[in-house]
């Protein structure tokens, strides 16, 4: 059992007494967000009344987690603690040190030479303090936490900004640095500034080519790349309840490109769902238990301008698919938009490129729908126009899509199969051709898109949507494509998708 369920057993008993005597101290109904701060409250610090985007505030997380690259200077800090074990459950993912060249097999036999020693010396600290230890090959730090450590109503820490994924399943999740990470695992108090509250109301129901990836490019063109700085991002509404969970999960990874402290959802049928199907019923089951400690009160949402400080609400059956970029992330730009947006900004239209995976779209529904594109690549007679790459989130994704051939249909179409790490899009891609610095376009469902951050050439003009619209471009191979109104040509007869 990779989760810890006594721990999670001892946060939901006393989870509902801690809200409620937030709510008494308040003397008001709370957010979600609030009721799982109130909850973790270090035991030495008293329950008040918290002044947001000012106060400072003593924390007690339920878990840490640490990717590769920066677990090297945590755990080598948390070996002078002069502990046996590590205070709260934690765990170390090898997923930065991959470089993806070729394809998954060979570019995991490079690494694992190459980055030994480190891999080494993480696996044995991890061995010896009682540390979970996810080998090279395993996954992606996020997705794997989604799959097997997140919980609704928990808070953790990790070293890493995308940690907020596992807002997805209704958590407080934060990135930290290596030293905070430490002083966790050393059973120390962690300090965080009360954040601020941003209430973003769904409504409607994406349907179509419009998918949850849309919902965080409109909300980042919205409040642009600080506009989230110093808050929780908190989701709710008719809407929300009607995506998937890791379609949240998505949603909140990319709350770090807003600089919110964190994203998260209410707990719902959805996360319900995702537990079960990841082998948790049993925490499913606590959750429904104290559900309505689980989301926000029913006065928040029927009021929500009385208890955030900023609110949004998006039509989501109204929301267009969006592209977001190039070199920043909050440049977003409806799909109906982006031909005239290509011709009055001179981008190149021809596609080199396209990559999907990522921690922020990697999950079994992300590439069942790229998936579904690809078949009609050699079922309509046509030609892939752009490279075309998939990074599995972990191995249990990539498990269950070779399981139902989905590889398979990538492969015939010529794409390539990278490990299961984040390679590209943390710019580890030993691409062809990029020290040439030749100004080029490229698609990608990753979640960050500055000049050079893919592939280190200055001149990759990189542009960010849904793992389908990305699918669908590499096919087309050209930026100003519109799945939705255009066709492809096939011996001169216009094709176009279902």
């Amino acid at each position: 059992m990779a989760f810890d369920i006594e721990m999670i057993k001892k946060v939901y008993a006393s989870l509902p007494a801690k809200v409620d005597a937030a709510r008494k101290a308040l003397g008001r109904p709370l957010t979600l967000s609030e009721k799982i701060l109130f909850a973790h409250l270090h035991p030495d610090q008293a329950v008040q009344v918290f002044e947001r985007g000012k106060s400072y505030v003593d924390f007690a997380p339920d878990r840490v987690a640490m990717q590769d690259a920066t677990a090297q200077m945590a755990l080598l800090q948390f070996m002078q603690a002069g502990r046996a074990t590590a205070a709260v459950p934690s765990t170390v993912h090898c997923d930065h040190l991959i470089t993806a060249r070729v394809e998954a097999d060979e570019d995991l036999k490079v690494a694992n030479e190459e980055s030994k020693e480190v891999y080494d010396f993480l696996a044995s600290v991890s061995n010896k303090y009682g540390i979970g230890f996810w080998k090279p090959g395993a996954g992606i730090i996020h997705q794997v936490v989604l799959e097997n450590y997140a919980f609704p109503g928990g808070m953790m820490i990790g070293t890493d900004s995308h940690t907020v994924n596992a807002g997805g399943l209704g958590m407080i999740a934060i990135g930290v640095g290596g030293a905070d990470a430490c002083d966790v695992m050393a059973g120390l108090p962690w300090e965080l500034k009360w954040p601020k509250l941003i209430g973003i109301k769904l409504t409607g129901k994406l349907s179509g080519w419009t998918a949850p990836k849309d919902v965080i490019l409109k909300v980042a063109g919205i409040l642009t790349v600080k506009g989230g700085t110093g808050a929780i991002v908190e989701y709710f509404g008719e809407g929300a309840e009607s995506m998937s969970c890791t379609g949240k999960g998505t949603i909140c990874n990319m709350g770090a490109e807003i600089g919110a402290t964190t994203s998260t959802f209410g707990y719902d049928a959805s996360m319900h769902r995702y537990l079960k199907a990841t082998g948790r019923e049993e925490i499913a089951q606590l959750a429904d238990s104290i559900a309505p400690y689980l989301n926000g009160d029913a006065e928040v949402y029927a009021s929500p301008e009385k208890f955030f400080d900023q609110v949004i609400e998006i039509n989501l059956s109204e929301l267009e698919p969006h592209l977001n970029g190039p070199f920043t992330p909050d440049l977003a730009t409806p799909l109906s938009k982006m031909k005239e947006a290509v011709a009055a900004n001179g981008w190149p239209a021809r596609i080199e490129v396209g990559l999907i995976g990522s921690c922020t779209n990697s999950s079994y529904e992300d590439i069942s729908r790229s998936v579904s594109l690809a078949r009609q690549v050699k079922e309509k007679g046509l030609t892939l126009k752009s490279e075309f790459t998939i990074t599995p989130g972990s191995e249990q994704v990539r498990y269950t899509v070779e399981r139902d051939g989905f590889l398979a249909v990538f492969d015939q179409i010529g794409a390539r199969v990278f490990a299961n790490a984040c390679g590209p899009c943390i710019g580890m891609w030993d691409r062809v051709g990029a020290e040439k610095k030749e100004r080029n376009t490229i698609v990608h469902s990753f979640n960050r898109n500055f000049a050079k951050r893919a592939d280190g050439n200055p001149n990759t003009l990189a542009f960010v949507g849904s793992p389908e619209l990305v699918t669908a471009l590499a096919i087309a191979g050209d930026l100003t494509f519109n799945p939705i109104t255009d066709t492809l040509v096939r011996n001169y007869r216009p094709v176009a998708f279902q």
